[in-house]
């Protein structure tokens, strides 16, 4: 059971880490002020294959509709997929991907909304960039290199994301030989200097949540997992960069209230520090958000 305790000792043993502070910038043209408040992306999937339902847009005109939208309702950015991260989906090859996403990044830049982009193919990356996307959500290990020129030549930024594996739909199982927090936090290190080293001046470390590893198919292995990571979030922030969490759905232990779930791990979210909250349900976000900035101690 989590409790008072546990959070206790996390923070006595952790202190340092815990007045991290990090890089603030601009996306778009709006700054972003991450050490104050985090920031809330809101999902449009374009594959058919993606389970959560609310976010599946088909069309276009769909898609521009539930970008507005999410807008609206309080999302500071939208991002945008093509092809779903289940195991069991269908691969989408790029010209696919490409002829789904970009009338949705125009349209949307268009209407002023900020777009990120999630993929982990170089020649989607170049023709969404290309498109007006601000932000590459970069799900994959491979090619990383050719992707950071582009998001440098672009002047976008990226969404590292912890991938155990050659990208999101290779994955087998996790390793847990050691502290994840601290492997992650080795790995991103090690990607921020090369994507520096290549230009790019804007990032976001994502620990890569909802990914589906062999090995955190059981459901309280998973989600065992999934608070540690939450709520160990401001150890990363000692990166200097800010933290991105896409929220997971523990749908085993919420069942029939699954849209509920999000809202519970934005609570273990925030309490870690996350900065860039990615979630299908924006509204319910907001009001979580909005909530625990209202407690003054």
């Amino acid at each position: 059971m989590l409790d008072g305790a546990y959070l206790s000792e996390l923070l006595e043993a952790n202190r340092d880490a815990a007045k991290a502070q990090v890089a603030e910038f601009a996306i778009g043209g709006r700054t972003f002020a991450w050490n104050t408040r985090p920031a809330i992306m809101g999902v449009i999937n374009l594959s058919a294959d993606s389970w959560y339902r609310e976010s599946v847009c088909l069309s276009t005109e769909s898609a521009l509709r539930r970008g507005r939208v999410l807008a609206a309702q309080g999302a500071d950015l939208v991002d945008v997929g093509a092809e779903s991260t289940l195991d069991h989906a269908d691969r989408a090859a790029a010209d696919l991907q490409n002829q789904k996403l970009l009338p949705v990044i125009r349209g949307l830049r268009e209407a002023g909304v900020l777009v990120s982009v999630e993929t982990y193919q170089p020649d989607v990356t170049r023709a969404c960039l290309e498109a007006g996307a601000n932000v590459l959500n970069l799900t994959g290990t491979e090619s990383s290199d050719e992707q950071y020129r582009l998001v440098a030549e672009h002047d976008a930024a990226v969404i590292l994301c912890y991938v155990q594996g050659r990208n999101v739909r290779e994955v087998m199982d996790f390793d847990f030989s050691a502290d994840p927090v601290q492997l992650m936090h080795d790995h991103f290190a090690r990607e921020i200097e090369r994507a520096t080293g290549r230009g790019v001046k804007r990032i976001f470390i994502d620990p890569g949540m909802g990914f589906y590893y062999r090995n955190l198919q059981d459901s309280a292995v998973r989600v065992r997992h999934q608070m540690k990571v939450f709520l160990n979030t401001f150890r990363l922030r000692t990166l200097g960069w800010p933290v991105c969490h896409a929220l997971p759905h523990a749908f085993e232990f919420f069942g029939e209230e699954v849209r509920g779930a999000e809202s519970f791990f934005a609570v273990l979210a925030a309490l870690g520090r996350t900065d860039l909250m990615r979630t299908h349900e924006v509204p319910r976000i907001k009001a979580v958000l909005d909530t625990l900035a209202a407690f003054k101690p």
